[in-house]
């Protein structure tokens, strides 16, 4: 066998995968340049030459502080849109945000208050701005008693250490994060991913090596003990967001010119696709107490169904949610002790305005009967 086929091989078999086709889900392919989104790190990074490497991670951060941030903002060319509606194929986007001051937010989510749901799209690079916008949107919608809420995302990537600031934000707030069909999150924008309390992905989710673009590195030992305190960093943040930690040494392998796209097996096996396993272990605690033992049973049933029965690789996302909402009808969601609790709940409000015009369209996307009443049908 030829070196550089053998070569080929190995990293296969070290990543998993079997020469699937260019552009596929499970295979490695070019990317552009590192400024063009990737996983860029920069924060300083302490070190010890007598110190072992692992013993300079700094501790977890602490929470930001309360008071937000009210600067100007710019995010060209970068782009945020609000909306009330989650069905964006019918509905779009909602409106382009062209200001982001406290006065401009509240009213453009002011429409949301009687659903309680908005949708935020972001298209661009995670950096401070993007941090920024999340905190803002956060802490407005706070306000406003507006507890549902989704980030619909398409990022390239960008810095690290600010995926982490906001993914620690978005931990803490409630939010479901979507990736939709045609939509990306690669390198950093993963940690962001990581984070949600609910992942629904349609589109590509990709990872690499991380970049140390200030570091002062000078061989590849100085380099390599940069960046095992930069991934113990990032260990942290994945398992306290219920991530796998694994997902770290994987990126490794990567180069960063390449993007490894990972498969639904892969985003399952690494806690990146549908419910944050950290974020369920603490809702079960609170669910059990609220909603009772046999709530928590039917939640969990309708999660595995909802794996088994909608899921399926090249399903768009309006198509995924759909058959969601079919299922739960045989689990007998909404709970009518604990509506807000149940699975898809973030719909309710929206589907109480429906017509049965507008209704019909998507029981036929889910394969369901359009004359059939929603109810029991036996949960255990």
């Amino acid at each position: 066998m030829r070196p550089l086929l053998a070569a080929a091989c190995l990293l296969g078999l070290l990543l998993g995968c079997s020469a699937p086709e260019p552009d596929q889900a499970g295979s490695t392919v070019p990317v552009a340049s590192p400024e063009e989104g990737g996983a860029v790190s920069t924060a300083p990074v302490p070190m010890d030459d007598e110190a072992d490497p692992a013993a300079a991670v700094e501790p977890e951060p602490e929470p930001d502080e309360p008071g937000i941030d009210w600067s100007p903002l710019e995010l060209v060319p970068d782009t945020a849109s609000l909306s009330c509606e989650l069905d964006y194929a019918g509905h779009g986007d909602g409106e382009p945000l062209q200001a982001f001051d406290r006065e401009t937010l509240a009213g453009a989510l002011e429409p949301c208050t009687a659903r309680g749901v908005l949708r935020l799209r972001y298209v661009g690079k995670i950096n401070g701005g993007f941090v920024q916008l999340v905190q803002r949107v956060t802490h407005v919608a706070d306000e406003l008693g507006i507890g549902k809420r989704v980030l619909d995302i398409d990022s390239s990537g960008g810095m690290v250490e600010d995926a982490i600031r906001a993914g620690d934000g978005i931990a803490e707030s409630r939010w479901t994060i979507w990736v939709r069909e045609g939509a990306v999150c690669h390198s950093a924008c993963v940690f962001v991913l990581a984070a949600g309390d609910m992942r629904m992905v349609s589109g590509r989710v990709g990872i690499h090596r991380i970049i140390r673009m200030s570091s002062t590195a000078t061989t590849r030992a100085e380099l390599n003990r940069e960046l095992r305190v930069v991934y113990d960093r990032v260990r942290d943040y994945l398992e306290r967001n219920g991530a796998a930690a694994a997902m770290a040494d994987i990126m490794m392998a990567v180069p960063n010119r390449k993007l490894r796209l990972l498969t639904a097996a892969e985003l399952a096996l690494y806690g990146l696709d549908g419910i944050n396993p950290a974020q369920d272990d603490l809702d079960r605690l609170r669910l059990m107490r609220k909603c009772g033992e046999d709530f928590v049973a039917r939640r969990d049933a309708f999660a595995r169904a909802f794996d088994a029965s909608c899921k399926a690789p090249g399903t768009d996302l309006e198509t995924l949610n759909a058959c969601g909402l079919e299922l739960r009808k045989q689990y007998r969601f909404p709970d009518e002790v604990c509506p807000a609790e149940s699975p898809l709940s973030e719909f309710d409000a929206l589907l109480a305005a429906e017509t049965p015009e507008q209704a019909a369209p998507r029981r036929r996307d889910a394969g369901g009967d359009d004359a059939r009443p929603g109810g029991d049908a036996g949960a255990p």
